[in-house]
């Protein structure tokens, strides 16, 4: 195990090939205050920046992965809430994988409660797995706040109206992990719940054993595709497809597979001016 240090509300964490973020305060059911959303850009920056990291997965200490913004700091600390207002006016935000342009594939492990904000990271994720026992409710319009950013990126992952009952009922009704499998909301729930990070990590070195160039290129294909219609999204893929035409990757694949061998990937370049913290893919 490698770890990264200097994370107070974060852990950040190397196994092999598979780099772990770990929602790190359990005593307010890993809400994020401020300081945890700055130490969030920093880690799936560190972490997409390792070239020893071919996938990440993000889980929680404790019995929640991840309950949103802490409203009691914003509600207290005199700054909070206009420093949270200007993030979100702006769009500047940088605490989920997708915000930070996070090109390696990235895998939500929910252990225990999701609710609110935590949100946020099973939408921006590429794939969502939770422990059998994992719970998920929106509670914003019970203490008067919106639904909005987080729900409408789980309306591209699942139907419309399950989003809008979740978000109707706030509080008072909470969604299975067996129903969010249904819905199509996770793609695997982990029984008995001690096994999720065990399955998360088994998952991840599975994708670790692929291209991270080809991977990079997929994502980068597949998450332009919610953002174009059909034909733009297309051509897009096209370029995509193309960029990965001459790398050796592409040589390597065949030729490991003819010879019944584990291929030897090359390693991930890093990309030349990519700007961090925006939102669009």
């Amino acid at each position: 195990m490698t770890g990264y240090g200097r994370y107070e509300h974060l852990k950040v964490e190397r196994h092999g090939r598979v780099g772990w973020l770990i929602n790190n305060r359990p005593e307010v059911l890993n809400a994020m205050n401020a300081q945890m959303r700055d130490e969030f850009a920093d880690a799936w920056t560190e972490l997409d920046n390792d070239p020893e990291v071919r996938v990440i997965v993000h889980t929680g200490e404790g019995r929640a992965f991840q309950t949103g913004v802490d409203v009691a700091e914003i509600a207290s600390d005199g700054q909070g809430m206009q420093r949270y207002q200007d993030s979100v006016i702006d769009f500047d935000l940088h605490f989920t994988a997708w915000h930070q342009r996070v090109w390696k594939p990235v895998i939500t492990a929910v252990n225990g409660i999701c609710a609110g904000g935590g949100f946020h990271w099973v939408a921006d994720a590429d794939i969502v797995i939770a422990a059998s026992d994992a719970q998920f409710f929106d509670p914003h319009v019970s203490i008067g706040q919106v639904v909005a950013i987080e729900a409408i990126g789980l309306i591209r992952k699942m139907p419309a109206e399950a989003v809008m009952r979740m978000a109707f009922l706030g509080r008072h009704e909470r969604m299975s992990a067996q129903r969010a499998y249904d819905l199509g909301m996770i793609s695997e729930i982990v029984d008995p719940p001690e096994r999720l990070r065990e399955a998360a990590q088994e998952l991840g070195e599975k994708i670790a054993r692929n291209s991270p160039a080809a991977m990079r290129a997929t994502k980068k294909a597949l998450w332009a595709a919610l953002e174009h219609g059909l034909t733009d999204a297309c051509k897009v893929g096209a370029g995509h497809l193309v960029s990965m035409w001459g790398h050796p990757d592409q040589a390597e694949g065949p030729m490991a597979f003819a010879d019944k061998r584990e291929p030897v990937w090359a390693e991930l370049e890093p990309e030349a001016g990519l700007q961090r913290g925006s939102a669009a893919p």
